[in-house]
């Protein structure tokens, strides 16, 4: 079945509860000597008054709204009550012509009352949150100038010793083991370089090499 013609059980009690209550008070205004359109209004005035009721206390649950609530309830609860047979409809008495008479100035205070009245600040749905501010975007950094790399250390040029023949190594090598023999000391390189008859560069490699 369609959704738009799906049957809804339970809104077709509040049809017929509606109807049965509308009824009922129809009859007991009619009864209580409103006769025509006038019958026909009690029933929406009541109604009306107890949708109005409803739609203020679910904003507003204050004594005001409660009290309100109450009367529409028993004026409805207490029509429905009288047409059961509790009451005698062809003989009604007088107290109850002076409510029924009464009820229209009745609802119109209770209506204005609800419309007008202000609704307290603690009952309001909070006003949501402004958005926070999105936040300021990084101001850029200044531009630095860029730091020289260090320029690198010429590095030391390294003395070169001549190739030594290994035989003139074993020959120095006896030479200086004499000397320190004969004098108790290292022989020096002006020493081995006289003994050698060599150059001084040579001389200095070979005494690096006997050290």
């Amino acid at each position: 079945m369609p959704r738009s013609v799906r049957f809804d059980a339970v809104l077709v009690q509040a049809v017929i509860a509606g109807a049965l209550s509308f009824a009922h008070l129809h009859d007991l205004a009619a009864a209580a000597g409103q006769t025509g359109w006038k019958a026909w209004a009690y029933p929406v005035s009541v109604d009306l008054l107890l949708v109005a009721v409803w739609r203020r206390l679910r904003t507003d649950r204050s004594g005001l709204a409660w009290f309100w609530f109450v009367i529409a309830l028993v004026a409805s609860l207490c029509a429905n009550i009288a047409t059961a047979g509790m009451l005698d409809l062809d003989h009604v008495p007088a107290w109850l012509r002076i409510l029924v008479a009464g009820w229209p100035a009745l609802a119109f205070l209770g209506g204005t009352l609800l419309t007008h009245s202000p609704t307290p600040t603690g009952d309001r749905v909070p006003d949501p949150p402004a958005p926070a501010a999105p936040a300021a975007a990084p101001e850029p950094e200044p531009d630095r100038e860029p730091i020289a790399a260090a320029e690198p250390v010429p590095a030391l040029p390294q003395t070169t010793h001549p190739s030594v023949p290994p035989a003139l190594v074993d020959h120095a090598r006896k030479v200086a083991t004499e000397h320190r023999t004969r004098t108790g000391t290292d022989i020096d390189t002006a020493t081995l370089r006289a003994r050698l008859g060599i150059p001084e560069d040579l001389a200095g490699a070979i005494a690096a090499q006997l050290a």
